[in-house]
């Protein structure tokens, strides 16, 4: 890979690390510290992740206007900020407001983020959009563990923590990113070049594929909710069900060696590789509706796993493609933001299902999303193929 995709590899890697010091927290300091319910904590998530929607919408939208560079510091500057007052004043209730304002400011960063990897390596295609994927996943994987050994001295200091890696994030960005070529300015001609875009195709399909990957967080998302509280209903403890993750994080990472020669070979098949991960996903849901055991959960993880491996890296590279020029920002904003609406809402959906009809119930239920993701993902191109048909008579 260039240097520069190494750089903005690194950065996502950070900033992923600093996120994931205080998210897998957020609940145990609104309940057990602050002493709230949890109702009100799940309410305090779901402001988080709504102006999460809307810091992707305008992170994808600063990025076509001002570019990656100037994108980014924003996202980072506010974050420094939302952080700075939350290290101050971390009680009830703001902390609501200053984690609002974090959800925001992340917002903004992911999709400049994003759109900035396919402007600096167009020709990296899917491997672009993998390795900050795989960024992610290390920084998922490292940052709850050092906040836990942080928390533990002191949990409060997560936030400083949580500030430091901001910090050193935005250190980053200003010596390294501003040098990279093509990175400090997006292109001046955007305005001319938009001419309130006539291609509708592309606009089309990429809101028809970003539906599905909704659909698909909506159900990934309750290993993280309704699941949880499944297994530990089984007799499953804590430890256990934190150990899945331990195997979902290590083996995006190991298993690379062994899906990287099936990619390769689907290189230019994106779509192909959208509708594989689809199914495997759910053929994993389908596992965790008869699970009784640990070990079909770790069955279950670990086809999920490969899924994952599929189709998140898949999303982003079909929005690059589909981007018309001086649009990068925008359809990656609007990619980021379905996920993020996908893991707001998905908690919810799932909690009223288990309450009306019990979790395996609930698992088929949503399960049956997942056939919706797949006509999605096969369907997804066929604005483009009607807009070519027509275009010899326009």
């Amino acid at each position: 890979m260039p240097k520069a995709v190494w750089l903005l590899v690194f950065g996502m890697f950070i900033n992923t690390t600093g996120n994931s010091f205080l998210w897998p927290l957020h609940t145990i300091y609104i309940h057990d510290y602050l002493g709230k319910s949890l109702t009100m904590a799940g309410f305090v998530l779901l402001i988080n992740s709504a102006t999460g929607v809307v810091g992707n919408l305008l992170g994808g939208y600063l990025f076509d206007r001002i570019g990656g560079y100037r994108s980014i510091l924003f996202g980072i500057v506010v974050s420094i900020f939302a952080l700075i007052l939350l290290t101050i004043w971390h009680g009830w209730p703001m902390y609501i407001w200053f984690v609002a304002l974090l959800g925001f400011s992340g917002g903004i960063i992911f999709p400049s983020m994003y759109a900035t990897m396919g402007s600096i390596w167009p020709e990296g295609g899917r491997k672009a959009f993998n390795a900050i994927y795989l960024a992610q996943n290390l920084g998922v994987a490292i940052g709850p563990a050092i906040a836990g050994i942080v928390a533990a001295r002191n949990i409060n200091h997560i936030f400083l923590a949580n500030l430091l890696a901001y910090l050193l994030f935005f250190i980053i960005v200003v010596i390294f990113y501003r040098k990279i070529s093509g990175f400090s300015s997006h292109q001046t001609s955007i305005r001319s070049e938009q001419k309130k875009v006539k291609q509708k195709a592309p606009f089309y399909a990429m809101i028809i594929v970003s539906f599905g990957y909704m659909l698909t967080w909506i159900v990934y998302i309750q290993w993280t909710s309704t699941i949880s509280t499944y297994m530990l209903d089984l007799g499953i403890t804590l430890k256990q069900y934190s150990l899945l993750w331990t195997i979902n994080g290590a083996l995006i990472i190991l298993a690379q060696p062994l899906i990287t020669p099936i990619i390769n070979r689907l290189e230019h098949k994106v779509k192909v590789q959208l509708v594989i991960g689809v199914v495997i996903f759910l053929g994993s849901f389908i596992a965790v509706a008869f699970a009784q055991s640990y070990a079909m959960f770790i069955t279950a993880m670990v086809i999920l796993t490969i899924g994952e491996i599929f189709m998140w890296p898949a999303v982003p590279t079909i929005a690059n493609k589909l981007a018309p020029k001086g649009r990068e920002g925008f359809y990656q904003g609007v990619v980021n933001s379905m996920a993020t609406i996908g893991r707001m809402i998905g908690p919810l959906v799932g909690g009223i299902l288990v309450g009306a009809y019990g979790t395996p119930m609930m698992i088929i239920i949503l399960s049956s999303l997942m056939f919706f993701a797949i006509i999605t993902s096969l369907l997804y191109d066929l604005p483009l193929k009607r807009a070519e048909k027509r275009a010899p008579f326009e």
